[in-house]
């Protein structure tokens, strides 16, 4: 039995590419690993959320999270800023993360150019406090999106860079969980990058039939093929995307023919890519009312949570502790 960790930033709602990146097969991974579900609020602080609304997305997610499938009974669920042990391995691990190399990773590039006014210590050094999300529990594997990919890297260089410093064999150095798939990344619907809150191109698991109707109408299109067996436009190719992981192999099948053969009517195609998306995420959103209304569960699951992530995290801060060299009198 492996650990398992996973974590998504508390900005709010789920949306397709967090269930069809990873959430659709943590019932899988819980079923078989033992494993840790976390939502991550720390990690939002990057980005200076109202402290008005941080709890509520914090929620939120915790709503998400339950309703497509995560059984606190099976798995370890909790909020990042109730295991404060992540914060002092954060700190550790920064002590042996360098300016240059978290300069370069493509995260920290992509939000300094798109939040230039706030390119603060947290936004560096993000790889290690994920770093540390991960290493708390000593983690095996992780599922990531094809955007993380880099981050879980750097993960198992800071774990080496422990080891080989300090002379001993301690963090593992945890590997992509994917299933033995390609790692999955869902677009947007404006036709570029990765479906995304703060990208505004997002249909969330909450969404209502008219919601995700309106949505999926609004997608980038064009005329159409010029041109028969013609190579898709990025924007087209996404909603072909979308369509694959939300219909049947003959939907998806039929619609690539009619591009083929310049056929393609793209008022046909966006209805029934609402439709399907609307099947994938109807049972999800019934859960979500019924869940959100109950707050004594919501409390309960996040303090039986937070104790047994706290159980995990303690041995590894003793154990980090005494590598390091700090010693009681």
């Amino acid at each position: 039995m492996d650990i398992v960790l996973s974590g998504i930033r508390s900005t709010g709602k789920l949306h397709l590419g967090n269930y069809f990146g990873a959430l659709r097969n943590f019932i899988r991974m819980q079923e078989e690993n033992r494993c840790y579900f976390f939502i991550a609020d720390i990690h939002s602080l990057t980005t200076h959320p109202d402290p008005k609304l941080l709890h509520d997305n914090v929620k939120n997610v915790l709503v998400d999270y339950l309703a497509a499938g995560i059984d606190p009974k099976k798995s370890v669920i909790y909020v990042q800023s109730d295991v404060r042990e992540t914060i002092e391995l954060y700190l550790y691990l920064n002590m042996h993360a360098y300016m240059g190399e978290l300069a370069k990773t493509a995260s920290f590039k992509e939000k300094a150019r798109k939040q230039p006014e706030n390119v603060n210590a947290g936004l560096l050094t993000y790889p290690t406090l994920m770093a540390a999300d991960i290493l708390i529990h000593n983690a095996d594997k992780v599922p990531v999106g094809k955007d993380q990919e880099q981050h879980l890297e750097m993960t198992r260089k800071f774990a080496r860079r422990f080891n080989n410093f300090y002379g001993v064999d301690y963090f593992k150095e945890p590997v992509a969980y994917n299933f033995g798939d390609d790692l999955v990344k869902i677009p947007g619907l404006d036709g570029s990058g990765k479906m995304g809150k703060s990208e505004g191109n997002a249909i969330y698991l909450s969404d209502s039939p008219k919601e995700i109707e309106k949505k999926v109408k609004k997608a980038l299109t064009d005329a159409g093929p010029a041109a028969p067996d013609s190579v898709k436009p990025d924007y087209i190719e996404n909603l072909f995307t979308l369509l694959r992981v939300v219909s049947t192999p003959e939907v998806v099948q039929h619609y690539e023919d009619k591009w083929n053969s310049c056929e393609i009517r793209y008022g046909d195609l966006k209805k029934q890519l609402a439709e399907d998306i609307i099947k994938v995420t109807s049972p999800i959103r019934e859960r979500i009312v019924e869940i959100e209304k109950d707050d004594s569960y919501l409390r309960r699951v996040t303090l039986e949570g937070a104790e047994m992530a706290r159980e995990s995290a303690s041995k590894t801060i003793r154990d980090v502790r005494e590598i390091v060299g700090f010693r009681s009198f």
